[in-house]
């Protein structure tokens, strides 16, 4: 074979094997982007539930308390209490053995999911603040936990029955949105099963740090 043909079947051999390999490549890049992007999906889908059904979460004050404690060590401008040993700052100027009056908090994390249920964790108490005297400490959270009377949405009313026994139950809309169910005797049932809406008492529990942050809960009938 002459020396150009022996050429030209070089060069459109060496033409075939780039168009080969740029086919490979091709190939090899559209299965590494899919694979990026199947990973993408799969952590986009972390803030939805089984069945793909999406849950909305938020965290809320839950509750406070008063209690007496020991102080501890003294640490710079802080203080530990006893007997577990949270630091909180000593702005009360307190001594090693001084008994002082704490007020802790609680938050809830609460995940709703698209069928409307409520799945609620509790956090453990933090101490918040430090006082000299109980009625200073519940004077303090009584402008956090307020209990008042209002009207809220009934839901409905409904009875279960097992047996020869049943007992019957309210549902009511919450101003938080959230929606509570309590059980009722059968003179609550029939006096508000045709009403639209109720009165309640509720407890309002606002957030130290932000006001107008607050969490409702069912405190009983008003009516």
């Amino acid at each position: 074979m002459s020396r150009p043909a022996m050429n030209r079947r070089y060069g459109t051999g060496k033409k075939r094997s780039r168009l080969a390999i740029g086919i490979f490549s091709a190939l090899v890049l559209l299965l590494v982007f899919g694979l990026i992007g199947a990973c993408s999906d799969k952590k986009s889908a972390g803030g939805t539930a089984s069945g793909g059904a999406t849950t909305e979460s938020s965290v809320v004050p839950w509750d406070y308390k008063v209690e007496q404690a020991k102080v501890g060590d003294l640490i710079g401008g802080d203080m530990t209490l006893l007997p577990n040993n949270d630091m909180l700052p000593n702005d009360g100027n307190f001594a090693t053995g001084d008994s002082v009056w704490v007020m802790s908090f609680m938050t809830a994390e609460m995940k709703t999911g698209a069928d409307g249920k409520n799945d609620v964790k509790l956090s453990g108490w933090t101490p918040l603040k430090t006082f000299k005297t109980e009625s200073e400490a519940k004077a303090d959270m009584s402008q956090l936990k307020t209990e008042i009377q209002t009207e809220v949405d009934l839901v409905g009313v409904y009875k279960t029955q097992y047996g020869d026994k049943h007992r019957d139950f309210a549902v009511v809309s919450m101003p938080s949105g959230h929606k509570v169910k309590q059980p009722i005797s059968d003179e609550r049932y029939t006096a508000i099963k045709d009403k639209k809406r109720v009165k309640i008492v509720l407890e309002e529990v606002h957030d130290f740090s932000n006001y107008d942050l607050a969490m409702s809960k069912f405190r009983g009938w008003a009516e």
